[in-house]
């Protein structure tokens, strides 16, 4: 949210500068994230200022300039050369000094310098209206009327002071700040000085010759509605002073009633709507919902089909406006529009932000609206902005002040106790300053006793409900930073360390991936229905549907990380990337139902990895290849490896999943998953190349780095290689040939390998060779072929029993 430095003050005194104001209301809660500077028009007029014409004689050598003196407040006046017709002694006049940098209305800057023209020394330049960027006219230089003193800067008799814009990270709580009087009662509190509200006091009816009856069918979500009839106006182009307010919060004038509503909506945070009176027909304004699918054209030209939910504001045979969302195409202000119905409303909540929500529509009304304005607000800006709209379009007020509020919405009641403010703050903060405190803030104390009080909090602070809420308010304004820290810590007060640190540790996995050629991805949680349902068969639990979605696209949490990655890869290779490494640290989410029907909200934290494309950038000095399921396995071991975990089991991956792959298994838990992406997931997301993916469980992988590091000497003893040729059935996969090796070996097996696989008809139908490598190592001594020999015996006599194998050695 932006608010402007100059705006401010018509509210509060502010001696302070702008960093200044920036400091307090950061220290308040209203962080400021920018303060910059504006200029009403560009450069602001520096180095500009007021001269007077002392001499003005001909040119001797051009008829049409003339040379003059020019007094800017300097000891010595200034010889200027000067082109324009109308230059002549005695004249005020605007001077723009050497060095100065002029923005013409057309054209590119220009950056005066000292200079000669036909021969005469020109120090300086008399301007025209255009060549100072103050308009379009270029009939002569300006001749001004003024008693100011010659060397004033040109910015003061312009009215032309520099205004800055404060830049302020609004926090959807304090939806009370959203406007130039909400942000000026923080000041208020924390500089203990009064506000200045502006007068409504002039405001009077002039006529009923305009009468529009209002009726409100749903009071919920409605609960007050104001509005009148504003005659004999004249829509057009808003003075300078309105222009000047809404640029300098970044807004684009549109005409003088529209800017003024913005006016208002900006300066007491109550959102206004200006209909022509014209196009009101019956002379009726209901506040009510429409049948579903009722269409409704709004301001941008767009066809919506209403809910049934939608509060709309109609007349007595069309809808008129979205409520507190947005206008209708139809109803609105017009260059030929002679008379409005002003409407100001406060509007529940809940039905703004779901009606917004569902038609995608973030207006500055809707913003408002759906966080929680100021019920006792719409009387007093619709005062505010009927005096405004008279004051720059003329017109009188045509009808009575209609405002319709059956039930007034009462304030928040808060138990309050001091022992509570002392423990929640942590100083005990003198109960006079407490009371000050909360009443600049607008909270007054009832039923006040020893030990604490009642605070009766308005309406608008929709955030403070609640005891600490109050404390809260007291300590923004009291101030953090007058809180000291206390002189004595213990143990108690230090935080513990957990034991592992996960930020460390993905950290660490994060360099590791960097270094093998691996890109960080972030991807939303947020996903397509159909994804889940793809990969439904592996899925711990049922989706968790958002109540409100912003689209289809985007209405359940994802269950996995593994669409996020192929929508990322896809992305890429869209665009002639297509040789990709990329991991993912992210949560996936389900939900979990008992049987006692109450559903449980889980959330686990993942590691995924995904490779496709070629190994390597092309180039000459080697041919590329294909990355294959084994590149994606070493980084998978190098993770592992990370993490000391050098001993694990494995079986076959889900093949939901994977076309082929393996689950890896340490401790009986299942740590990591990888393999080949099927083709129809992939197609998915309209993904064409192969996809090489790895779906780590990352909390079961902080657990295993607890355990403490375990070293063992360098073996001093040489390790022997011996190599089988296996013949077995085609279904015997190396996994399971490893596993039996590893059980009928324990002592001195190390390693088991496969270097090499054959098929073909002399094998025989559906048989499959395989030539695997053992590795044989005693610690303790070195091996006799022996012993070797009667390891090698004893695995084969087991391949032969367990699997049926042939052996050729």
């Amino acid at each position: 949210m932006e608010v402007s430095y100059s705006w401010l003050k018509e509210f509060i005194d502010l001696p302070e500068s702008p960093e200044e104001v920036g400091k307090l209301l950061t220290g308040t809660g209203l962080e400021v994230e920018g303060i910059e500077k504006i200029d009403m028009i560009p450069g602001g007029l520096a180095g500009v200022v007021i001269g007077e014409v002392l001499t003005c004689i001909k040119h001797p050598e051009a008829d049409k300039l003339s040379l003059t003196t020019v007094d800017v407040g300097q000891p010595e006046p200034l010889s200027i050369v000067c082109g324009a017709p109308n230059v002549a002694a005695g004249q005020k006049v605007v001077v723009a000094l050497v060095g100065a940098t002029l923005h013409p209305s057309s054209g590119d800057p220009i950056q005066l310098k000292k200079t000669k023209i036909r021969g005469a020394v020109s120090e300086g330049m008399l301007c025209a209206e255009d060549e100072l960027g103050l308009g379009t006219s270029h009939a002569g230089i300006l001749v001004l009327d003024t008693t100011l003193a010659n060397g004033t800067p040109a910015a003061v008799y312009f009215n032309l002071e520099a205004d800055y814009q404060i830049a302020i990270g609004l926090t959807p709580n304090r939806i009370d700040a959203a406007s130039h009087f909400g942000t000026a009662r923080d000041l208020k509190a924390v500089l203990n000085r009064p506000l200045r509200m502006p007068s409504v006091d002039t405001f009077a009816v002039n006529d009923n010759s305009k009468v529009v009856a209002v009726r409100i069918e749903d009071q919920a979500a409605c609960p007050r509605f104001s509005g009148l009839t504003i005659s004999g106006l004249q829509v057009g182009e808003s003075p300078d002073w309105l222009k000047k307010r809404l640029l300098s919060i970044g807004l684009k004038p549109i005409n003088n009633i529209v800017d003024i509503t913005n006016f208002v909506c900006y300066d007491l945070g109550q959102p206004l709507h200006a209909y022509d009176a014209a196009k009101i027909a019956g002379d009726l304004v209901v506040v009510k919902t429409l049948p579903e699918g009722t269409p409704f054209v709004t301001l941008d030209g767009v066809e919506r089909k209403l809910l049934a939910t939608d509060l709309m504001v109609c007349d007595a045979e069309k809808p008129m406006c979205i409520a507190g969302v947005f206008g209708g195409l139809h109803s609105g202000v017009s260059a030929e529009t002679t008379g409005i119905f002003l409407e100001a409303a406060y509007f529940s909540a809940a039905s703004v932000r779901k009606t917004a929500q569902h038609h995608g529509l973030k207006t500055d009304a809707s913003f408002r609206f759906e966080r929680g304005t100021d019920p006792n607000m719409p009387v007093y800006a619709l005062k505010r902005a009927a005096l405004l709209i008279q004051e720059v379009a003329g017109g009188n007020v045509s009808s009575e002040l209609i405002d319709i509020y059956p039930d007034p919405i009462q304030p928040f009641r808060v138990p309050v106790l001091y022992k509570h403010i002392d423990r929640l703050i942590g100083i005990a903060i003198d109960h006079t300053e407490i009371h000050r405190i909360l009443e600049a803030l607008d909270i007054t104390a009832e039923e006040t006793s020893e030990t604490g009080f009642v605070a009766i909090v308005p309406p608008y602070r929709v955030d403070v409900t609640r005891e600490a809420d109050v404390i809260e308010e007291i300590l923004r304004i009291y101030g953090l930073d007058n809180v000291p820290l206390s002189v004595n810590l213990s143990a108690d007060s230090l935080s513990e360390f957990p034991k592992t640190d996960p930020d460390q540790w993905q950290g660490r996995v994060g360099q590791l991936l960097a270094a093998n050629g691996f890109y960080e991805i972030l991807t939303l949680s947020l996903t397509r229905p159909a994804y889940n349902d793809a990969i439904r068969s592996t899925l711990l639990g049922a989706d968790v549907t958002l109540l409100n979605p912003l689209s289809d696209e985007l209405s359940v949490m994802r269950q996995s990380l593994l669409f996020s990655s192929l929508e990322t890869l896809v992305y890429n290779i869209n665009r002639r990337q297509k040789d990709l490494k990329t991991f993912e640290f992210g949560k996936v989410y389900h939900k979990v139902t008992g049987e006692d029907g109450k559903s449980t909200y889980k959330e686990r934290m993942r590691l995924s990895l995904a490779m496709t494309g070629q190994q390597h950038a092309e180039s000459w000095l080697e041919k590329n290849q294909q990355l294959v399921y084994h590149d994606l396995a070493s980084t998978v071991q190098r993770v592992l490896s990370l993490f000391r975990v050098k001993s694990f089991e494995t079986q076959a991956a889900d093949t939901t999943l994977f076309q082929y792959g393996l689950t890896y298994f340490v401790n009986k838990k299942p740590i990591v998953s990888l393999g080949l992406v099927q083709p129809k997931l992939a197609k998915l997301v309209d993904l064409k190349q192969d996809v090489f993916y790895a779906d780590f469980d990352w909390q079961a992988l902080l657990k295993l780095s607890s355990t403490k590091a375990r070293y063992q000497e360098v073996p001093r003893f040489p390790e022997v290689r011996r190599d089988l040729s296996l013949v077995l059935d085609k279904q015997v996969n190396f996994e399971q040939i490893s596993r039996l090796a590893q059980q009928t070996e324990r002592k001195i097996l190390r390693a088991v390998n496969v270097f090499d696989t054959y098929e073909g008809q002399n094998l025989g139908q559906d048989k499959k060779a395989y030539s695997v490598s053992f590795t044989l190592q005693d610690e303790a001594q070195t091996l006799t072929d022996t012993a070797i020999e009667k390891t090698m015996n004893r695995l084969m006599a087991a391949f032969e029993k367990e699997l049926g194998a042939v052996i050729r050695k």
